[in-house]
Parts: C-alpha cells; sequence; structure tokens
C-alpha cells in the first residue's frame, strides 16, 4: 500500500524530498506501478510524498524541496498553471522521471509537457510483440546502463517522437509488422535523459505493465535512473 507521506530521513540532495505522481488512465496501473519503486526511493534516504493530483505542481513551496518528481500518469490533461509549475520545477534542479505512457503519454495537447520530457508516444505499432532492447554502445558507461546488457522483451514497443537533444542510452529496432511495413527496421530510442535547465530528465519506454516493470533489467534500470534525476547517481 502506498503512503500518502513517508519519513525516511533526509538525502544530501536538493531538499531531500521525493514527490511521486500517479493517476490518468487506470490501464497502466499507476499506484501499483509506483508501488514498485517508493522503497528504492525510501532506501536512498528520500522523503516520499505520494500525490494522486495534478494540483500539487502548482505548490511552489514544496516543488522547490523536491530532488525528484516521480510521475505515472498516462493521457489526461492539465492545466497551464500545472505544466508550468512542474517546467519551472525541474528547470530550478528538481529532477524528472518516469517510464512508458506515464511520462510520454501524459497530458497530449501541452507541446509546453512534451518540450519538458523529449519526447511523445505516438504508437505501438503491432500490440504485444517480442523485441530487444539494447544499450548504446556509446553509453554504456553511463550509470543508469552500466553493466546492463541487451535484454528481450514481449510487450507493447513504442514508436515515439524524440527531441534530438536527448541522450539516448538504449534502443529497439521496430520489428517488421503488417500496420507498419514502413517503420521495420527503425531504431527507436527506449531509455533517455535530458537537462532541462539545472533539472535531469529521465524516461524509460518499457513499462506497460507490472509484469514488465518487475522485469530485473527493467526494474534495475528504472530504479536507477530515478535516483540519477534525484542527483544521488
Amino acid at each position: 500500500m502506498v503512503r500518502s507521506e513517508t519519513s525516511a530521513g533526509s538525502a544530501n540532495v536538493r531538499g531531500g524530498d521525493a514527490l511521486v505522481v500517479w493517476g490518468g488512465w487506470d490501464g497502466h496501473h499507476p499506484r501499483e506501478a509506483v508501488e514498485l519503486f517508493v522503497p528504492r526511493l525510501e532506501r536512498a534516504g528520500l522523503r516520499v510524498r505520494v500525490a494522486d493530483t495534478l494540483d500539487v505542481y502548482t505548490d511552489e513551496d514544496y516543488l522547490r524541496r523536491c530532488a525528484v518528481i516521480v510521475q505515472c500518469w498516462t493521457q489526461g490533461e492539465a492545466t497551464g498553471e500545472q505544466v508550468d509549475g512542474l517546467s519551472r520545477a525541474v528547470a530550478g534542479g528538481a529532477g524528472l522521471a518516469g517510464w512508458h505512457g506515464g511520462l510520454v503519454d501524459a497530458f497530449r495537447t501541452s507541446t509546453d509537457y512534451q518540450l519538458l520530457t523529449g519526447g511523445q508516444w505516438v504508437a505501438h505499432l503491432d500490440g504485444m510483440v517480442t523485441h530487444t532492447v539494447d544499450p548504446v554502445p556509446a553509453r554504456t558507461a553511463h550509470p543508469i546502463i552500466a553493466g546492463i546488457e541487451a535484454f528481450e522483451l514481449t510487450t507493447e514497443q513504442y514508436y515515439l517522437h524524440v527531441d534530438p537533444s536527448n541522450d539516448v542510452l538504449a534502443t529497439s529496432t521496430i520489428v517488421d509488422n503488417e500496420q507498419a511495413p514502413w517503420a521495420a527496421g527503425v531504431v527507436m530510442p527506449q531509455v533517455w535523459t535530458r537537462r532541462w535547465g539545472a533539472g535531469r530528465v529521465f524516461f524509460a519506454a518499457p513499462g506497460h505493465d507490472l509484469a514488465v516493470l518487475r522485469h530485473p533489467s527493467v526494474s534495475e534500470l528504472t530504479g536507477r535512473g530515478l535516483l540519477w534525476a534525484a542527483g544521488l547517481l
């Protein structure tokens, strides 16, 4: 069970707080998904607050204490004030981290939000497909992906519109499919980081359901990504 407030000491980072925000489309099991990662944030010494409302993005005084904001909120709508509050918090030094549609299929009509995250979901072209997630050879020393070898998943393979300024850590080659034969062979970013002002942004495409998030490689790189965004890696 996720607690609305937990306290586990203070990490030596920007305020030592971690805000975890869940909601939106239920198909991605947002509450259960964030529960998987709250213990890792707590073990890192972060004070974790879990919220199921976007109004928290307008609480400037609280966000100023956050080392990282973890979002799992697929689809839905955010007001301009909420997006602006989130964007300013990250530009001011808070990290932003998330996975799958919970980060890059949220607030589809907000281009300001898409600029922040560095990408937008477009399609999963052939439903559940078996595909490989490949670390980018030139980035294997990055602490998020270090020691993680290529791994296979049978799940949605995200086709994304991606900001060219992202630091891509892992990719996947789009498998041949009848729905979009033109996409076969496209090398699609699947894990990336980016900077937004003084803040760090992390995204991982795998995470459609709890089984995917529990996959050892997905769980490890995602957990590391949250800590990297918080400035702890």
